[in-house]
């Protein structure tokens, strides 16, 4: 019965080591999330990098984007913007440090229809949001 106990004690108090010592390593995992769609969207990250693809119907041949970043600690929002035949009209990148932390321009002429937002977040540590309107 003594043994049984002890060994049970043994892989319990394991167990529970390597809970905590996975745990405490996903803390130290740099992690970026973007939430977007259609038009609008929100950024958040604790130094990580990624880039995130959706479309936006777009009933104009211009758009305006309206982007703000919120962070004390690195790294890069960045916006590109394609419109129905693939044609760049719109890049934008607010880093932090560098300029003003948010921003708001018109696009250049494109076609209408089915446009491609690409959203990059590179090293970026904090929060940001976009909104692209119709037209300018």
């Amino acid at each position: 019965m003594k043994s049984t106990f002890n060994f049970l004690s043994i892989v319990l108090i394991g167990l529970m080591c390597l809970l905590s010592i996975t745990s405490c390593q996903d803390e130290d995992v740099p992690k970026v999330s973007v939430n977007a769609g259609g038009d609008d969207g929100d950024v958040t990250g604790n130094g990580g990098s990624t880039t995130a693809t959706h479309t936006w119907t777009n009933n104009n041949s211009r758009a305006e984007l309206n982007m703000d970043i919120t962070s004390t600690s690195g790294g890069s929002f960045q916006i590109v913007v394609t419109d129905a035949d693939n044609n760049e009209i719109l890049n934008e990148t607010l880093t932090v440090g560098v300029g003003d932390d948010s921003l708001t321009r018109c696009s250049a002429s494109g076609t209408s229809g089915e446009w491609s937002v690409t959203i990059t977040l590179t090293d970026f540590n904090g929060d940001g949001s976009f909104t692209l309107s119709q037209g300018c």
